[in-house]
């Protein structure tokens, strides 16, 4: 088999997808038209307290640009009710494809049941050989995400709406690397919460007074953590709150981005809402082995065991999220795990120095188990591809 499909399987291929395409569209039509009720919850009645307080506000004398403010701000809570970004109608669909519909997950009895994951059984992870939009299969072209099993072609992220034209070959450069790419689902963190996290999550906002799409100064930032958490705020707890605020401002713009904020606010929504067994179950078979791979990397006399410090160190090396690697034309697409630490092309050196660096003081050893679940909220706050460190881990 070549590498690009023959002239009968594209025509055949095309047509699935359209068939599938439309099939969608069809959906979308009968959503609409069952009516808000099947919506109805804590959340939407949320929204609708929302429309009905910006209705009182605007008044008959309301001016033009306050009603399209008060408009865009509904949006935007709407937006992230529904988690998700533009609404299809908004694509032209000449050039776009409609983008996927996300549901919010449920909860299980089983998520809070003990999970044992075993350090010495390897997982062999293979990448979907198929693009997940159009089902086509053309080889080296496909992008892998770092965290699942599913590939991308760069045209049908870009028609999605998921890959800005500026910002292609940085994607393409960061998939084919040995810190890789997250896609559009992994990089979004507030789709792992369910409907009634999103709206414990909701209440928070309000009462921290922060409005979707808005950017937080430092000043907005504390005062938000200081309003949500309904008690006053130690001054160690501010520190923490400030260091965190850095943490989430790589670049030092003096603001931190919705996106990042919201990410960091629905991995510590889990940490509340989910026990450790149920966020050891979000974890993908990739991500295990990476936290394998690290923990063996440790466990330098082989008896199981590394050092308390050692674990805390290893929490940083998550985020490596910003470091520029040549890109390599002969990376398979089915590569999983973190390239060897003798590799020429690990980019792990910094980090090599910061897990081998002598503790400062005794500190108490800790086991597999007890890695792994310490480490999890890290590993989940990692995926997004911002360069922002989403929960800045203890010193």
């Amino acid at each position: 088999m070549g590498v690009l499909m023959s002239r009968r399987q594209t025509v055949e291929q095309v047509q699935k997808v359209s068939l599938a395409v439309s099939a969608f569209k069809d959906g979308l039509r009968e959503r609409k038209s069952e009516g808000s009720t099947s919506r109805r919850g804590t959340i939407e009645d949320t929204v609708q307290e929302l429309r009905e307080e910006e209705a009182s506000e605007a008044g008959p004398s309301a001016g033009l640009q306050q009603k399209e403010e008060s408009r865009f701000r509904r949006a935007a809570w709407e937006r992230l009710r529904d988690g998700r970004g533009v609404e299809p109608e908004e694509f032209d669909r000449t050039t776009f494809f409609t983008p996927p519909a996300f549901a919010r997950p449920t909860r299980r009895e089983q998520d809070d049941e003990p999970i044992e994951i075993s350090l010495e059984q390897r997982e062999q992870v293979t990448n979907d050989e198929t693009c997940e939009v159009c089902e086509v299969w053309t080889a080296d072209s496909l992008l892998p995400c770092r965290v699942c099993t599913r590939v991308y072609h760069d045209g049908c992220l870009r028609r999605m709406g998921f890959l800005p034209q500026d910002n292609t070959s940085e994607v393409i450069e960061a998939a084919h690397s040995e810190t890789g790419w997250s896609c559009y689902s992994c990089d979004n963190l507030n789709l792992l919460l369910t409907e009634e996290e999103m709206s414990s999550l909701f209440q928070s906002f309000q009462q921290g007074k922060v409005a979707p799409d808005s950017e937080l100064t430092l000043n907005v930032f504390l005062g938000y953590k200081r309003l949500s958490n309904q008690q006053p705020s130690s001054e160690e707890q501010e520190d923490q709150d400030a260091l965190q605020f850095s943490a989430l401002d790589p670049e030092k713009k003096g603001h931190v981005e919705w996106v990042d904020f919201l990410s960091h606010e629905s991995v510590l929504q889990l940490q509340r809402s989910r026990t450790q067994n149920a966020l050891l179950r979000l974890l993908t078979g990739k991500e295990r082995e990476r936290a394998r791979s690290t923990f063996l990397s440790l466990d330098q006399h082989g008896d199981g065991l590394i050092s308390e410090a050692e674990s805390r160190r290893s929490q940083h090396t998550w985020f490596r999220k910003r470091h520029k690697e040549v890109p390599s034309c002969n990376v398979s697409i089915s590569h999983v795990g973190p390239i060897s630490e003798s590799s020429p092309a690990s980019n792990a050196s910094q980090d090599q120095v910061l897990l081998n660096a002598e503790p400062e003081e005794p500190s108490r050893t800790i086991n597999w188990p007890t890695f792994l679940r310490e480490s999890t909220i890290y590993i989940l706050a990692a995926r997004p591809n911002s360069p922002a460190i989403h929960l800045k881990p203890l010193a």
